[in-house]
């Protein structure tokens, strides 16, 4: 290539570079600025409201049996029925305890009869023994007769005892004024000792059971107030007592809890679905700060959360990304231990697509 072609090849390279820088001097066109929403953090009070489910049952709620078997001979009674104290409730057939009865009573006579025959014989060797005419062995053993004679006649009174409880075992009675929740048995169904014949429920007073997990189980105190609400009654709230609270865990690591209502309604009764709530002081009755949740995320630097701070034009604001310490989540969003303060501005919609350092619009 000679001297003139290289130098016009050099002029063209130079006309095309500078139509390039021509090009980039132009203006880029910005993307446009997101709107997000934000809120301006307020403190709250830690008291914190907790709610669980829980069934009403009745406050003394029993299954009655017999003491002994037999075939019931007589069940005069339904589900719902009202009982007084002291009415039968079922009867089974008292034949056999009614002999075994008449029997004991012939066995007593029977040791009855030996003991004074044997009280006799041995004042009768006592007299002889004094008078020199009886050794000191018929003396013993008339003494040891007489006295296995009466442990005998105690023994056989016992057997009456006994027999006498058992016939009066074949009558079931409410103990006091009652309702019967359900029947469980048959009229001459041969039942044994033991197994539950009938469910009542007895006096006014209402429990709700329920079942805490583990994590608020020790915040839950005998004499805590609470508040139940049934579905049944959806517009009255009422207050509660807590009564009994469980050592030990049961199905699925929860503790059972039982509240005694303060008041009775009538159409509360056992079964009915209830909500019982709680209020606990989480933080010793510190200020507490509560977020959304979607305002909170996550990754491998922890959580954080993004905050929109002022900036020289108006109606733009600058995100900020800021690390916080969580705490519970509550009914009313996630507890904020460290990272925030009254007054900062938090972005709780759009959190997925800012970016630390991006402008927002903000109203």
């Amino acid at each position: 290539m000679n001297r003139l072609s290289k130098v016009c090849l050099q002029a063209i390279l130079l006309s095309l570079l500078a139509a390039c820088s021509g090009d980039n001097d132009e203006t880029i066109e910005e993307a446009p600025l997101r709107p997000v929403r934000y809120m301006t953090v307020a403190p709250i009070e830690a008291g914190t409201m907790r709610t669980f489910s829980g069934l009403a049952k009745s406050g003394q709620e029993s299954n009655l049996s017999f003491r002994v078997g037999g075939v019931i001979q007589s069940l005069p009674i339904e589900v719902g029925d009202q009982l007084k104290a002291g009415q039968l409730i079922a009867e089974i057939d008292p034949s056999q305890y009614q002999l075994e009865a008449q029997q004991a009573v012939a066995n007593l006579s029977q040791a009855e009869a030996t003991m004074r025959n044997a009280q006799a014989n041995f004042e009768r060797v006592k007299g002889l023994y004094e008078n020199n005419n009886a050794s000191r062995n018929d003396l013993d053993s008339a003494r040891a007769t007489a006295e296995s004679s009466e442990a005998q006649v105690s023994a056989a009174r016992k057997a009456l005892e006994l027999a006498r409880l058992n016939v009066s075992y074949t009558r079931l009675k409410a103990s006091e004024a009652c309702g019967i929740a359900d029947v469980l048995t048959e009229l001459n169904e041969n039942v044994s000792a033991g197994q539950t014949i009938v469910a009542v429920t007895c006096g006014d007073q209402l429990d709700v059971e329920l079942a805490v997990p583990e994590s608020m189980i020790a915040l839950i105190k005998r004499d805590m107030n609470a508040s139940v609400n049934f579905s049944a009654i959806p517009d009255k709230t009422f207050p509660a007592k807590v009564t009994e609270v469980g050592v030990a865990s049961t199905t699925g690591a929860t503790y059972p809890v039982t509240v005694a209502l303060m008041e009775n309604v009538e159409g509360l009764r056992s079964g009915l679905a209830a909500q019982v709530s709680f209020e606990f002081d989480m933080n010793g009755g510190e200020t507490n700060y509560i977020l959304p949740a979607v305002a909170v995320g996550e990754d491998v630097a922890g959580r954080y959360i993004f905050m929109v701070d002022s900036t020289q034009e108006k109606g733009v604001g600058q995100v900020r990304r800021q690390a916080v310490t969580t705490g519970n989540l509550t009914p009313k969003g996630l507890e904020i231990i460290e990272g925030v303060k009254e007054g900062d501005r938090v972005v709780i919609a759009g959190v997925n697509v800012v970016r630390d350092g991006f402008k927002v619009l903000i109203d």
